[in-house]
This record gives C-alpha cells, sequence and structure tokens, in this order.
C-alpha cells in the first residue's frame, strides 16, 4: 500500500520528510518537501466588511469620532404623541462611530409602542460643535472698532424686522454721551437710530464673527430687504461651511459670508435688542448651551407635531438639513424650516420641561 507523500506543517521552517515505499517493499529516494505560510494584506473595503455593524452618525462628514459623539439622549414616554424621533436619513456615506450612551437618569428608557413611519427609537442629542476654541466659543473677540463716519452707506433699522441701505448724513452727541446717527435711506426716508441699528454695508472679516453676534442678513431672494439676527453657527464640516443664523422672529437660516453684515455698535449683551417672548428664551438657552446644543434627530417622512401659529399641528419631516429641518403641515401645506432644537417642536418642548423639573 503506498501513502501519501507528504504532511505539510503550517509553519515557516519546519520540514518533515517521510519515505515513499514501493509495492515490492523497496522504498524509493527521499523526498522534501517545505510548507510555507504567505501573508497577503486584505483591501480596506474587505476589512470593513468582517467589522461588526456600529450605529449610524447622524452627520455624514468626515470627522473625528469624539467630536459627534452624543452626550445625551433622551426617549419620550409612552402616550398619545403622532410620532417619534428617529436618526435622520442623509443621502451622503454615512461614518460608523461608537455605540451611542445610555440615557441620563432623568430620562425614562421605557419602551415606545406608537406607530410611526420611522420605526426607529426617538432621541434627542447634544452634539459638540466646532473643531478649535474659536469655533467652540461665543465671546466677543477683542479687535478695534471699525470707524462710523458721515457719508457711510450702512443698513439701517427702519421697523423692529426690517433693515434698509441707506446713507449716514449726520453724527449727533446727546447729552449724555450717546451717541444718534442720522440715516437716509435709499428707498425714501430718513430715521435716528443708535449704534446697535446701523450694520457695516461691507462683509465682515472672519475673524470679527462668533456664536452670538449681532448680525444683519441679506435676503437671498431680495437683495434689498435685510433682517436682523444671532448668529448661531460658524462654518464647519457639520454645516457644510454656512453661517446658521437666527432671524429675531425666531427663523433660522443657513447663509454664506456675502449675505452676512455685522452690526457696527453692539450692545454689551445682544440678546436685549430681541423682543421679550419666547425667541429671546430660546436664543439665552441655546447660547448657554453652546458648543453642545440640544438637537432633535427625525428622518425623512416622519410625522410629529410643531407649533404653527399658536397652535400644535401635525407636520412632516421633507428635508433634513444639518441642524434644520423642512417640515410640511397636513392641514395647510404650509412649508418651512425649523431648527431641530427649536421650541416650537412637542417632543423638545417636553425634554426641556422634564429637564427644568430634575434641575430643581
Amino acid at each position: 500500500m503506498s501513502e501519501s507523500s507528504c504532511v505539510s506543517v503550517a509553519s515557516m521552517d519546519a520540514t518533515v520528510c517521510k519515505k515513499v515505499f514501493l509495492e515490492n517493499g523497496s522504498h524509493s529516494l527521499g523526498l522534501m518537501k517545505k510548507a510555507v505560510v504567505v501573508l497577503t494584506r486584505l483591501p480596506e473595503f474587505k476589512i470593513s466588511a468582517l467589522r461588526p455593524p456600529t450605529p449610524q452618525q447622524f452627520y455624514s462628514e468626515d470627522e473625528s469620532l469624539s467630536s459627534s459623539d452624543s452626550d445625551m439622549q433622551w426617549e419620550p414616554e409612552d402616550d398619545s404623541s403622532d410620532s417619534d424621533f428617529s436618526l435622520s436619513n442623509k443621502q451622503k456615506a454615512i461614518k460608523p462611530t461608537k455605540s451611542d450612551p445610555p440615557p441620563p437618569p432623568s430620562a425614562p428608557s421605557s419602551s415606545n409602542n406608537n406607530s410611526n413611519k420611522s420605526g426607529m427609537t426617538p432621541v434627542i442629542i447634544s452634539s459638540a460643535f466646532g473643531h478649535c476654541s474659536h469655533e467652540t466659543t461665543n465671546v466677543r473677540p477683542n479687535l478695534p472698532e471699525e470707524e462710523v463716519k458721515v457719508g457711510m452707506m450702512v443698513l439701517a433699522r427702519k421697523r423692529p424686522i426690517k433693515w434698509q441701505r441707506g446713507k449716514i448724513t449726520e453724527i449727533l452727541t446727546k447729552e449724555d454721551g450717546r451717541l444718534k446717527y442720522k440715516v437716509s435711506f435709499e428707498d425714501k426716508g430718513k430715521s435716528l437710530v443708535s449704534g446697535h441699528h446701523i450694520a457695516f454695508d461691507h462683509t465682515p472679516k472672519l475673524e470679527q464673527l462668533y456664536v452670538g453676534a449681532r448680525v444683519v442678513i441679506r435676503c437671498q431672494d431680495n437683495k434689498f430687504r435685510f433682517f436682523p439676527g444671532i448668529l448661531a453657527e460658524l462654518p464647519s464640516r457639520k454645516n457644510r461651511l454656512r453661517f446658521l443664523v437666527f432671524i429675531d422672529d425666531h427663523m433660522p437660516v443657513y447663509v454664506g459670508l456675502p449675505l452676512l453684515h455685522l452690526v457696527c455698535r453692539p450692545l454689551e449683551d445682544n440678546l436685549e435688542d430681541i423682543p421679550d417672548g419666547s425667541h429671546k428664551c430660546f436664543m439665552k438657552q441655546y447660547l448657554k448651551d453652546w458648543p453642545y446644543p440640544h438637537l432633535t434627530q427625525y428622518k425623512v417622512g416622519q410625522s410629529f407635531n410643531a407649533e404653527l401659529n399658536g397652535v400644535q399641528e401635525i407636520c412632516e419631516v421633507q428635508v433634513v438639513d444639518c441642524s434644520l429641518i423642512q417640515v410640511v403641515f397636513q392641514s395647510t401645506q404650509h412649508k418651512e424650516w425649523i431648527h431641530r432644537g427649536s421650541i416650537r417642536l412637542e417632543h423638545m418642548t417636553r425634554f426641556l420641561e422634564m429637564k427644568e423639573c430634575v434641575q430643581r
């Protein structure tokens, strides 16, 4: 009986030799074989395929894991709300990240049986914005003031939510030392305003801008319309290199640098220039929480309640754009953009109420 000619061993140096016997009992010359293990580096896509699945990250831009991890999330109690939160749906490639941390003690973690189109667990996060000290601070930079003089073209307040382009025709000094600026508008009319009610007509420098800055933005659809607001986000990979501004009527909008104008002589507290109300309270809390603002996470097609004209109405998410969602209200088919941390959102209002109760 013949035997196998060689037995291989998984070693780089080990060699095994075995004689081969012929049918007549004699043996042939000894044959030598050497087993060799060859190491081949797998391509990156094969390595990624072998890794276990991890939760999806909301922001699709490339960034470090630590900069996008949520440090707070909340699941609402089982009630009669129309829908739940869910991870938002982005069309760009989504980068895997670490598992979400468990809910804080103040957040009930009971299962929610409400049905919704997303079928995912609702969540509120506090996501870190910015990657350097300039992006994560909301302190006014210590820079010399730009000169304001007669003959300058400026943007000046004509009504609380409406500013117009005009020229400074005179600078007056009041008895208490305050300066007043007489502006003649391009359209028509004149106005005597304070320094915090005029803005430079030119584009500001990046080093002059900070979260919380008092700004005026030009309407993208009408170059003659200008709105006052508070700068809420600086350009980063998380917002596709845009500025987020909250107009004084609570409407959020992403704009590029050419649409921004810096107020000439802002107040020590820029929020004092905003009318008292829910938006002012929201901005105060937003700047206090920065750079970790609370954001809800929704998915396209999800329905929930949001405030419209002082009443909670059912709306559906049509677009998710970084910190904003575009919704359409079912009753009127009215469309608008809402910030994902807005107090108009029913889930955010309930979350803030729970948070306040816990802090008492």
